[in-house]
């Protein structure tokens, strides 16, 4: 009698192909580029990482309860700014708040999570009270920001950080890089969330069935806020990191980070469908968007085409997701 559960090795290789197609790309660039598989090299791709999956990680939630969140790249962009605005160098010439204290830059850390938690709760409301759907409320939100950027920035780009805001990003522990450090943090943080504590069963039967969750008694109204509020708080704290590794932010800070994270998300087995998604799937799903990346500068790729390729990666990780969920169904 043959087993039901054996496994299939064609499903497998078509639910995963974009894992694995990146996987055999980057053996051709190790095998055909020097410097590919050396320390520096992992160094890099960790610290480009971890921006990206604490920014992925705060789009999760929204994904898994069949929403979405367009704006998460222009926050990460408002949260880099205003962060830069407080930081700057006291002796800086440039400076763009020159009335402004002297702060350490954890202080200018939590302030930054502040705001952009108030603007996430902002989106929840809208959603939630509202009843607009999570890309149109999501999607003004992104023009919202960006103009408000745009706005407190009067269009300038901002650098002369001070140090102690720099080494944040561009410091290590043995060896290890303070920025993976706090992506550790994260991925544990959401781990324990998702699967140990009632925000994160209630998540994922909202994604599953709404109706059937609310009438079981979940608060469907406060979860989705307490999501999109820790979204814009992941939003914060990603921005403030990016501004330090990039060492300045302007208002094109974040550009299409949404994108990628929603990208990442649904490699790793988020599904867009709604209650399914992992903390090590999104982990696995930002490790091969960025090694990608990586790949392709290496391989001398235009940086035009590495756009064209990201974004057919993009459209092939939500058909698949598509297709996996018409075959449950």
């Amino acid at each position: 009698m043959e087993k039901k559960n054996s496994f299939n090795v064609m499903k497998f290789m078509s639910d995963n192909a974009i894992i694995l197609l990146v996987l055999l790309l980057a053996i051709f660039t190790g095998l055909t580029s020097k410097n590919f598989f050396t320390i520096r090299n992992f160094s890099n791709l960790f610290t480009n990482m971890s921006p990206r999956f604490i920014i992925a990680c705060g789009v999760s939630g929204c994904l898994i309860t069949k929403g979405t969140d367009l704006s998460a790249g222009r926050q990460v962009g408002l949260a880099a700014c205003l962060a830069a605005m407080m930081l700057q160098d006291i002796d800086y010439a440039a400076r763009m708040l020159p009335w402004f204290p002297d702060i350490p830059w954890w202080l200018a850390l939590i302030i930054v999570m502040i705001i952009m938690g108030i603007i996430g709760a902002i989106n929840g409301c809208v959603i939630a009270f509202l009843k607009v759907p999570p890309f149109i409320a999501t999607l003004g939100m992104q023009t919202i920001v960006y103009g408000a950027c745009q706005i407190i920035t009067n269009n300038q780009p901002m650098g002369g950080f001070k140090s102690s805001y720099s080494k944040v990003a561009l410091g290590s522990f043995m060896k290890v890089p303070y920025l993976a450090f706090f992506a550790i943090i994260v991925g544990i943080y959401f781990l324990f969330l998702y699967n140990k504590t009632r925000h994160g069963k209630y998540m994922y039967a909202i994604g599953g069935n709404e109706s059937a969750a609310q009438v079981a008694g979940v608060n469907v109204t406060a979860t989705i806020i307490r999501i999109y509020l820790l979204a814009g708080v992941m939003y914060g704290l990603a921005g403030f990191l990016v501004g330090a590794k990039a060492g300045g932010a302007s208002t094109a800070t974040g550009f299409g980070y949404e994108l990628e994270a929603i990208a990442a998300c649904t490699i790793g087995g988020v599904s867009a469908n709604g209650g399914v998604g992992r903390v090590s799937g999104i982990l696995v799903g930002v490790l091969v968007f960025e090694a990608l990346k990586i790949c392709l500068q290496f391989l001398g790729v235009d940086p035009a085409y590495t756009f064209v390729a990201q974004g057919l990666v993009i459209i092939i990780a939500v058909a698949l997701d598509l297709r996996k969920y018409l075959a449950k169904k």
